[in-house]
C-alpha cells in the first residue's frame, strides 16, 4: 500500500509542476477591458468606403418582372477561388462561389444587354445604380444587387483556424474576423496583434491591443481587403514547451526510480 502511495505521489507532483508552469491570468485573456459600467456609449466610427478596382470580381444579381430576361444574368458556380467562403455566402464551407463578373484592367465590365460599362472607383451601391439606369431601357422595373467576391483577409499564428477568409462587405470588424477563425488560442498575445495593410500604394504595419476597449474606436477596428493579421505566441508558450521538455526526463527518471525501489523492496520482503 505504501509503495502505491509513493507512485501516486510522484505522478501527481509531476502533473502539478506542468500545470503551474502554464498558468495564465484572467487579465491576459479578457477582451475590451476598461470601465465596468453596465452601459457605455461609444462614438460611432464608419469603415472606409470600398471602391471597385481593376481585377475585382463582382457578384451581380439582376431581377425584373420578366423571368426569361432574368435567366440571362444567371451565372454557373465555379471552383476558381480556393480560400474559405464567408459564412452565409453561396457554397459556404465548400470552396464554391458564383463565377462573377471580372473588372478588366481599364475598369470596365461587360454586362448582357447593355455591353461594357465603366465602374472603376465606384462603390457597390453606385455600381448598382449605374446598371439599374442602363437596364431600365431593356427590363421592366429591374433591381440590381452588387457584391465584391474576391476581397479577403488572412489570419495567421496562434489562432484556432489560420486561413484566408472572404470579406463580402466593408463592415467586417477585427473581432468578427477573429471569431470566423475560431478565436485565439490560450497562447496568443491579445495585447499585441499585428496587422499588415496596403492602402493604395503604401504598406503599413500596426499593432493593436485586443485587451483594451480602445480597439472599439480604432481606425483598424474594421478589416480591409488584403489585410494580414498575425497573432504572436506569448512567452508562456515558450516557457511551457521548455519546462515540459525539461521535466519529461526528470519525471521519467523519478517514476523509473520509484518502480525500481518498489521492486527491490518487494524482493527483500520475500
Amino acid at each position: 500500500m505504501k509503495i502505491k502511495k509513493i507512485i501516486n505521489f510522484a505522478i501527481i507532483s509531476a502533473c502539478a509542476s506542468t500545470i503551474i508552469t502554464s498558468c495564465t491570468t484572467t487579465k491576459q485573456t479578457v477582451y475590451f477591458q476598461g470601465d465596468t459600467a453596465s452601459y457605455i456609449s461609444l462614438k460611432p466610427i464608419n469603415p472606409k468606403s470600398v471602391r471597385v478596382q481593376p481585377e475585382d470580381i463582382l457578384g451581380i444579381t439582376v431581377s425584373s418582372l420578366s423571368e426569361e430576361a432574368n435567366k440571362i444574368f444567371e451565372l454557373p458556380v465555379s471552383v476558381g477561388l480556393h480560400y474559405t467562403i464567408y459564412p452565409g455566402s453561396v457554397g459556404a464551407g465548400t470552396g464554391l462561389q458564383p463565377l462573377g463578373y471580372q473588372v478588366d484592367s481599364l475598369g470596365l465590365i461587360e454586362i448582357p444587354l447593355i455591353g461594357r460599362v465603366k465602374i472603376s472607383n465606384l462603390t457597390t451601391s453606385e455600381v448598382a445604380d449605374t446598371l439599374r439606369r442602363k437596364l431600365n431601357l431593356y427590363l421592366k422595373e429591374p433591381t440590381v444587387n452588387v457584391r465584391i467576391l474576391n476581397h479577403k483577409f488572412t489570419i495567421l499564428g496562434e489562432i484556432t483556424r489560420p486561413a484566408t477568409y472572404n470579406i463580402l462587405d466593408n463592415r467586417t470588424s477585427l473581432p468578427e474576423a477573429i471569431g470566423m477563425a475560431g478565436d485565439l488560442t490560450i497562447f496568443g498575445r491579445r495585447e499585441n496583434i499585428m496587422i499588415i495593410r496596403q492602402d493604395n500604394n503604401k504598406r503599413e504595419q500596426v499593432r493593436v491591443n485586443l485587451l483594451s476597449r480602445d480597439i472599439l474606436n480604432s481606425p483598424y477596428y474594421y478589416v480591409r481587403n488584403g489585410d494580414i493579421i498575425y497573432i504572436e505566441p506569448s512567452r508562456v508558450k515558450a516557457t511551457y514547451n521548455d519546462r515540459t521538455f525539461q521535466l519529461l526526463p526528470i519525471v521519467t527518471s523519478i517514476v523509473g526510480a520509484v518502480v525500481a525501489v518498489s521492486a527491490l523492496i518487494i524482493n527483500l520482503s520475500r
